[in-house]
């Protein structure tokens, strides 16, 4: 794969990043399927890419008061926890059935994004 077809996905995957969704939603995707990156690469250029995204994400949220630092505490070692089991089960997974889980997590997210975007909208409407 090409260095400027890699800076091409890094700039859609920041750009989705940025905007909440989370880059690695399209960024995995991108990279394994048009990129030829294996499922376990893919996750692994994602989860470095996240590091600075997450740095620069937090700087931002923190100079406008964003940041509620009593529950932020209560996530950061849950969170830690996770992803060091995240990996380890990632690593000693075959990356087919890493693939698929990946794949049906995505479509999970979809229609839960959908699903809660309708009702949502719904009772605000009600109000």
């Amino acid at each position: 794969m090409s260095v400027i077809v890699m800076i091409i996905f890094g700039i859609i995957g920041g750009l989705i990043g940025g905007m909440g969704m989370g880059g690695g939603t399209l960024l995995i995707p991108l990279l394994t399927i048009l990129g030829g990156l294996s499922q376990h690469l893919a996750q692994s250029i994602n989860l470095i890419t996240f590091v600075p995204m997450g740095i620069v994400a937090l700087i931002i949220h923190a100079k406008n008061k964003l940041i509620n630092y009593k529950c932020a505490f209560y996530v950061i070692i849950p969170a830690i926890l996770g992803a060091i089991v995240g990996a380890i089960l990632s690593t000693n997974t075959d990356e087919k059935l890493l693939g698929i889980c990946f794949g049906v997590f995505l479509i999970v997210l979809g229609i839960w994004q959908f699903v809660s975007i309708f009702f949502m909208n719904k009772k605000n409407l009600k109000k």
